[in-house]
């Protein structure tokens, strides 16, 4: 009789603390789903299509949701191929850049240019690696672009006095080459296309950007801007259309490659002597540092057979002016090696076959 009594005492006592709750205020806790619904906010398309002089950017928000696209793997037997060019600062002032080239085992460096006082920069290999295509100086506000076959050293003059022009890159079918220009008068950066033999130049379309670089199969080009307010990179098709926001890292700087299977970019991000190489899906997502943390490591471009990335990088001689050196990495973020090391600064490496 006892225990009825006290069951139904207590089952009262559970019903009525039941009926009283709500009727003070609450005491906030996490709400764990919350916050990561908060640090991890949805994604916008960004697509834009249209008339490419009319086009306005598209929000993408900044903390990129989990991808279809998996992680690149790298096989712990392939060795890499190929061939790295780059600007060689020799004569350790900017005015004298120069272009060499390495084997990508560290064998076989050679000088390319050979005008000392003259600034050349912004290599890159043709598609076939039979030829190198750079911008060089030819007096106040105008660079040029040029192509050396690198069989016989000859050189031919591609433009003539459009602008400061730079960072050129030769179209994977071998037919065009992007670059960025400016002038003077505008301070506008813009890219631009031609013929491979320098003919029928002109701006892809009125956006403006940097660094550009081609998709694997020549349909669309990445590049960096400023054009929705912080630098993040962006990818177009060659003719102006279908521009979209890809990116979505902090202090993105500029020069960036497309993976050979067209999967992942490679990029680089943060604030001065603080800079990583990143990797992240075609999409933007999943970007996460391939570089070992402290070099402030910068101007990634992917191997030939996507399995590498090259970088400029001062591990072995942090916060020297003249420290950089290139490197070399397996995608998964294995297997450093330094291919150059100098007393002078080696960057902007560009891998071909």
């Amino acid at each position: 009789m006892k225990k009825q009594i006290y069951f139904w005492i207590g089952f009262f006592l559970l019903l009525l603390i039941a009926c009283n709750v709500g009727t003070s205020a609450p005491t906030q806790t996490p709400d764990l789903f919350a916050t990561l619904s908060a640090s991890t906010p949805l994604s916008v398309d960004p697509a834009v299509t249209g008339d490419p002089d009319q086009m306005a950017t598209s929000v993408f928000l900044s903390t990129p949701i989990p991808s279809t696209v998996t992680a690149p793997t790298s096989s712990s037997t392939d060795q890499p191929k190929g061939k790295i060019v780059y600007t060689c600062q020799i004569f350790k002032i900017q005015a004298s850049n120069q272009i060499c080239i390495i084997n990508v085992d560290g064998t076989g460096f050679r000088r390319l240019t050979t005008d000392d006082n003259k600034q050349h920069y912004y290599p890159s290999l043709s598609p076939d690696g039979k030829s190198v295509v750079y911008a060089a100086f030819r007096e106040a506000n105008i660079y040029e672009i040029y192509e050396m076959d690198l069989a016989s050293g000859n050189v031919v003059q591609l433009t003539n006095r459009l602008g400061n022009l730079n960072s050129p890159e030769i179209a994977p079918d071998g037919k065009h080459i992007i670059f960025k220009t400016s002038s003077a008068n505008t301070n506008k950066n813009v890219i631009w296309i031609m013929d491979r033999d320098g003919k029928n130049a002109d701006k892809i379309s009125r956006v403006e950007g940097w660094d550009p670089t081609w998709s694997p199969d020549g349909e669309y080009v990445l590049f960096a801007s400023d054009m929705d307010g912080a630098i993040q990179l962006f990818r177009m098709r060659f003719t102006g259309k279908e521009l979209h926001r890809v990116s979505s890292l902090p202090a993105i700087r500029g020069r960036s490659d497309w993976s050979p299977d067209g999967q992942f970019i490679v990029t680089y991000s943060g604030e001065a002597w603080a800079r990583e190489v990143y990797i992240m899906g075609v999409d933007g997502l999943n970007a996460r540092v391939v570089s070992p943390v402290g070099g402030n490591s910068q101007g990634a471009s992917f191997s030939p057979d996507g399995q590498w990335i090259t970088f400029t990088s001062y591990f072995d001689h942090y916060g020297e002016d003249n420290g950089c050196e290139i490197y070399i990495i397996r995608v998964d973020g294995s297997d450093l090696r330094r291919l150059t090391d100098n007393d002078y600064c080696d960057y902007q490496p560009r891998w071909g076959p």
